[in-house]
Order: C-alpha cells, then sequence, then structure tokens
C-alpha cells in the first residue's frame, strides 16, 4: 500500500472518480472530478483519506451511512449522495449517450427523468442473526460485511418505519449465523417479504414463525425460498387501475414514479395499435395498461409472474382482450413470420437485453417497436441491430429510480 496525492479527472461508469496514475488509471470512490485528494493505493484502488481541494458540485451527503467514514462502516447501497443534483442528473444521462455512442448510434437524449428520496418501494436488504441481536442493512461495497441502518433517504417510509417488524420477520427464520437475504416490497395491502438463503425449518420452526408474523402489523406476506410461508392477505399492486398480486419475490420496477414515467413513454409510442405484443412481460406492467389501447399477448418465461398476469386481466372490465403465452425468449424468440400479427412491440429484457429477439425485430415489419431497459450498454447493442434493420430511433428518454447510484433506465421509441 503506498500513500500519494492526485487528481480526479473523471467519474467511472460505476460512479468510481478515477486519477491517472503511473501504471494506469486509479479509481477512488466518493471523490468527483477535479479534486485533489489524498489517497492510500493499492495497484488501481485508491482509498479516499482526505481532500486537498474540493469540487464546487460536492455536497453534504444525505445520510450518516455514506461515505467512507458512514456509522457502521460504509453502506455499500449509494455511491453518488456527495455529488450535486444537476451534475448527478447530467451524468447518468451521459452514460446513456455514451453507451449509444459506442455503437454508432447519435439519437438525441432526452433530460433524466429525476429520482427523489423516499420513493423506493423495493429494497433489498442483507441480513444476519447475531448472539446478541438481527443484523440488517446493506453489505458495503466489495466486502461481505453487513452495514446496518437505521435511516434509508432511498425508502418507502412505509418499509424504514417497519424495520423492526421486518428484522422480527428475519429473526424468526434465522437459526444460523451465514447471512441471508431480506427483500421488501411495499404494496397497497402491506408488506411483501421475501426470505432467501434460509436453510430449510422444522415444523417447530415454522409454527412459531408464523404466529411471529400474524402477530405483526401491516404484513401481506412472506415467503420463504420463493415458497410462501403465511399470507395473511394477498399483496397488491396496481397499474393503471387493474389490480395485481405478484407472486414471490417477483419482479416489480424499484419506484412507482418510475414506473408510471415507463409506461406514459410506451403508451404514447404505441399510440392507438390494435395489436401489440408485450415481451419480457413479467407479472403485466405494460401489457395490462395497453389492454386499454388495443389487444395484447403478453409473453413472459415465469410461470407465476403469467399466471398473476393472466388472473388480473380476466378479472378486470374495460380491457381489450389480453392472451399470454409462456416462453423463453432467449431461447425462442418470437420469429418474423409470428411478429406479422402485430402493429407494436414492446419488450423489457433483464440486463443481458434481447440480442435475439432483436435480430428477429430486425427483419420484420412491426411499425412500431419501444425498448425499455436498465443496461444502457446491452441496450445500444439491440438498438444497433434494430437500426441496422431499417428502424429509425425517434426518442430516447433515461430515468432514474435507483438514485444516487449509477444504474440507470432508458425507454427508447422506434419506427420502421
Amino acid at each position: 500500500m503506498s500513500t500519494e496525492t492526485v487528481t480526479i479527472q473523471k467519474l467511472g461508469a460505476q460512479g468510481d472518480g478515477i486519477a491517472q496514475g503511473p501504471d494506469g488509471p486509479i479509481y477512488v470512490p466518493f471523490t468527483l472530478p477535479g479534486e485533489t485528494v489524498a489517497i492510500a493505493r493499492v495497484k488501481s484502488q485508491g482509498t479516499l483519506m482526505s481532500i486537498t481541494s474540493a469540487s464546487p458540485d460536492r455536497q453534504e451527503p444525505h445520510c450518516r451511512h455514506f461515505g467512507p467514514d458512514g456509522v457502521n462502516g460504509t453502506c455499500g447501497g449509494c455511491t453518488l449522495q456527495h455529488y450535486a443534483d444537476a451534475p448527478y442528473r447530467a451524468f447518468k444521462r451521459q452514460l446513456v449517450v455514451d453507451a449509444l455512442r459506442s455503437k454508432g448510434l447519435t439519437p438525441d437524449v432526452d433530460d433524466l427523468i429525476a429520482a427523489q428520496p423516499g420513493e423506493r418501494r423495493r429494497v433489498v436488504f442483507a441480513a444476519r442473526k447475531t448472539e446478541k441481536d438481527m443484523l440488517i442493512g446493506f453489505n458495503q461495497a466489495e466486502s461481505h460485511h453487513i452495514v446496518a441502518i437505521e435511516e434509508c433517504p432511498i425508502a418507502a417510509t412505509g418499509i424504514i418505519s417497519r424495520l423492526p417488524a421486518i428484522k422480527a420477520v428475519g429473526a424468526a427464520l434465522a437459526f444460523k449465523a451465514e447471512p441471508f437475504r431480506i427483500s421488501v416490497l411495499e404494496t397497497l395491502s402491506g408488506l411483501d417479504i421475501a426470505v432467501d438463503d434460509v436453510g430449510k425449518l422444522s415444523d417447530k420452526q415454522r409454527r412459531s414463525a408464523i404466529e411471529t408474523v400474524l402477530a405483526l402489523r401491516g404484513i401481506a406476506r412472506v415467503s420463504l425460498n420463493g415458497e410462501i410461508l403465511v399470507e395473511p392477505v394477498k399483496p397488491v399492486l396496481e397499474f393503471s387501475g387493474v389490480r395485481v398480486s405478484p407472486p414471490p419475490g417477483a419482479f416489480a420496477q424499484a419506484t412507482k414514479p418510475a414506473e408510471e414515467a415507463m409506461a406514459e413513454l410506451v403508451a404514447t409510442h404505441v399510440g392507438k395499435s390494435k395489436r401489440i405484443a408485450d415481451l419480457f412481460a413479467g407479472s403485466g406492467t405494460f401489457s395490462l395498461r395497453l389492454a386499454r389501447i388495443g389487444r395484447v399477448h403478453a409473453v413472459e418465461g415465469e410461470e407465476k409472474a403469467l399466471a398473476a398476469l393472466d388472473h388480473a386481466a380476466r378479472n378486470t372490465q374495460g380491457l381489450k382482450p389480453v392472451t399470454v403465452e409462456r416462453r423463453d425468449l432467449f431461447r425462442r424468440p418470437l420469429m418474423t413470420q409470428e411478429l406479422k400479427a402485430y402493429d407494436a412491440v414492446v419488450f423489457d429484457p433483464p440486463r443481458a437485453g434481447a440480442e435475439f429477439q432483436s435480430k428477429e425485430l430486425a427483419r420484420s415489419a412491426v411499425k412500431k417497436i419501444v425498448a425499455v431497459s436498465c443496461n444502457p450498454l446491452t441496450l445500444a447493442r439491440d438498438l444497433a441491430l434494430l437500426v441496422e434493420g431499417g428502424y429509425r430511433i425517434t426518442r430516447v428518454t433515461p430515468i432514474d429510480q435507483f438514485l444516487w447510484t449509477s444504474h440507470v433506465e432508458v425507454v427508447a421509441a422506434l419506427e420502421k
């Protein structure tokens, strides 16, 4: 380890400051462009020791658990709380611009649709039972050390105010010292808690855990390793007036405002299309909204999510017909011939993107496509395939729902 003074030249894609060292770039978390800082360096990794010259864009963090001297260690949930709002938002927009440019794409990119504190309705906690207490918080970056939290400015009040109840659920299910995960989704009917990486419970332990949950208020469901342990009331999400009960641990957009912004962009571009395919449809985030516009064919590989979508569609009046198909779109994308049935296609894949599906779309005559992505790099690859196939990008909108991190959502609209 060496101690040295360096000047930060730019931010990297993960939000770390980057200085140029004699042997290449040095990555220094919690620093900003233009700052002169003293660091302790091990190879290409620098640890911030002190700031000699601070950036005018530096601001006080919103949370006492943030930064190299955070309470109980450095919470790894946020990386950019020290960055002022305007340059922070410009940085996230630029991530999208740079990703597109890497594939030769230069469309106009809208300003970032900003996230606000307290909006996150889906949070994944790290947890571990100790001899004295139930530890719950977030892992320190590049570490298995859990930083216990008492506050979290990004998370919904309905989650943070229930931390004692969440800890009680974790304590009732943890009988070993190994770390595990507690995923919490705030729904209209209460918290949906999914606990994973905990060993199998005995019948006595299950009964005790169920009694603990039933004694708590505001808990809609607790599932263990993907199976429902107890469900006092069905957890409910609402997609433009359509009520859906997602399966345990199902994907849901992290914030409601971001979901609504994405859905509005999708619906605006789809316009008055009469036949719409929604690929990687999940529990119906877009499908059930689009069914107010036209006939929707929802395709999803996860059986339980698809069943939740289908049940919601069948039990909601005023929707156009919704058909569902269980299909692994990574292995078996909708082929060009099948795509002839649709005026518009929406796809929202996991981080790996939709390369094979994009190749089929590129060969199709579908008039309108909307690509939704949580990974600008794989989105850029997929958009390049579509552009090569004769599509024109008409709009690109970055959306922030992972506040003070380098993660950014994107909605891209295309026309043949």
